[in-house]
């Protein structure tokens, strides 16, 4: 959804034709694979991040144009909402000290936005979801004002021909309802891409789908939303809801939720591709120029720009990506399960596990998607995102017995995947000062079981008892919140609690 996109209306013709053209870019995509016309293995990783804008007083500022605009980088993007923006890392080869440089390039790209955001008041907060976010604030007035978005907007609004309903059974219960997709804008999220061989492809989805539980329990950072106590990891649910573009009719009918964790393990790339064409209508019928197969006869690389468009608005956790560079095509696991934040420190601990551990369950003689039924898989991610770092997950045991096991998701990362990580890293060739580091941070979340989202609720319910109403210590947290994050030092260091007495009233 980075292309742009010129809004307008669509009418029936134009949805033929773009049907017409995906068909044709899914066969050449195929045999794009037949030939081996894709990139050779580069161990390239790349990294987005999308990130707040808010005030002294901790409350969503609706600025991002201004604050772009000061930055002035092609590095920093719009998101949906006027309070967000996007920061992209250049891709960088898995190897050496990949990851402090990773982090300080984080820190410096971070430390230079937030100058040019204090130049408007604002200020820049990594986290899953802004706690003082209202309902007022996520309403189609405070998209941002790009085109592709309210495109996108009118047409999963058309799609669904109602009000969203937004309904999260958490800790405490919100429902409300919505008439655009804007609530989407409250999650923020980390995108982890991965550049794989089509011949790797399905091994390293199939891993990454088996450890998205593993990365949400360990990683949870989005407790609330709206003024509610929901789940330890709410983007989820929210960002499925906010999405849906079926009625309550085809949700019974078992119509596939444009934001979803997928049904089955897969052998192919292609399978993922497929599927998106079969399962979901086009949102934004938009043609391209390029005949993919003449391109393709002449023995040019096409774009495949409809299948691309189309891609981008189906919300997998963990999505195929077909690219372009200098000429050669590529395929890309994109990882979109994390919140972001809360430190640079934590979002480059949680690359580092997930980098490591994917390469080590990818090469395993008995790979563990062949042993773990894929719908468990699937309500291991929902108990990771209600429960968080004190979630419980189903998984393989270990020796000739086999069978699945119930275990404790910190116990699980501890005794067998960090472990599968380190053996990872060292295969990507990482120095093991920076495998070490890094992979610290993650033992030590385990080790005190505290993650972004419990310190959120910790500090919270301290707030609370110190005599705050509920508004105020929401805002005191996500003040406190933005303090430490900006001094660097990762979450599971961090007090619990407000730096000094609050008064009462």
């Amino acid at each position: 959804m980075g292309e742009k996109v010129v809004a307008g209306a669509f009418d029936l013709s134009d949805r033929q034709r773009y049907r017409d053209k995906l068909r044709q870019c899914l066969t050449v995509l195929e045999r794009l694979l037949a030939q081996q016309r894709f990139d050779r293995p580069r161990n390239l990783m790349g990294l987005e991040i999308e990130l707040n804008l808010a005030g002294a007083d901790g409350l969503p500022k609706m600025l991002n144009g201004e604050v772009l605009e000061r930055i002035a980088s092609r590095d920093f993007q719009t998101e949906l909402a006027m309070f967000n923006l996007e920061v992209n890392i250049a891709p960088h080869r898995l190897g050496g000290r990949v990851f402090d440089r990773l982090a300080e390039e984080l820190r410096t790209s971070l430390a230079y936005a937030r100058r040019k955001a204090g130049e408007v008041d604002a200020g820049i907060v990594m986290i899953g979801i802004l706690p003082t976010l209202d309902r007022d604030d996520l309403v189609s007035s405070n998209l941002s004002d790009v085109d592709r978005y309210a495109l996108l907007n009118d047409q999963i609004v058309a799609a669904r021909g109602e009000e969203f309903t937004l309904d999260i059974e958490g800790v405490e219960h919100l429902s409300c309802t919505s008439k655009s997709i804007v609530p989407e804008a409250a999650c923020t999220s980390v995108q982890l891409h991965l550049q794989v061989t089509p011949g790797r492809f399905a091994d390293v989805w199939n891993a990454a789908q088996a450890v998205t539980a593993a990365q949400i329990a360990i990683g949870a950072n989005s407790p609330f939303l709206f003024g509610r106590e929901l789940w330890r990891e709410s983007r989820p649910p929210l960002f499925q809801q906010a999405t849906d573009t079926r009625p309550p009719e085809l949700q019974a009918q078992g119509v596939r939720p444009r934001t979803w964790f997928g049904e089955r393990w897969i052998s192919s790339a292609y399978e993922l591709f497929e599927e998106n064409l079969r399962y979901f209508p086009a949102l934004l019928p938009i043609c391209d120029d390029e005949d993919p197969q003449e391109v393709l006869a002449a023995g040019g690389t096409p774009k495949l720009a409809e299948l691309v468009l189309h891609n981008g608005t189906v919300y997998r956790w963990n999505r195929p990506v077909y690219g372009i560079a200098d000429g050669v095509p590529h395929l890309r696991v994109e990882n979109r399960v994390l919140p972001a934040g809360p430190t640079v420190t934590d979002v480059v601990a949680n690359a580092a596990f997930y980098y490591g551990v994917v390469r080590a369950l990818a090469e395993e003689s008995r790979p563990v998607w062949t042993r773990l039924p894929f719908e468990t898989a699937a309500a291991n991610f929902d108990a990771a995102c209600r429960y968080g770092i004190d979630a419980r997950l189903r998984w393989p045991r270990r020796g000739r017995l086999g069978g699945i096991a119930e275990v404790d998701a910190v116990s699980l990362v501890r005794e067998e995947l960090l472990p599968l990580a380190e053996a990872g890293l060292d295969a990507w060739g990482v120095e093991p000062a920076d495998r070490d580091l890094y992979l610290g941070v993650i033992e030590e979340r385990c080790r005190r079981r505290t993650n972004g989202a419990s310190w959120q609720v910790a500090t919270f319910h301290r707030a609370l008892e110190a005599g705050l109403p509920r508004d105020a210590a929401l805002a005191a947290t996500t003040r406190r919140y933005a303090e430490l994050s900006h001094r660097g030092e990762p979450a599971h260091t961090w007090p619990v609690g407000l730096p000094e007495p609050v008064p009462t009233g």
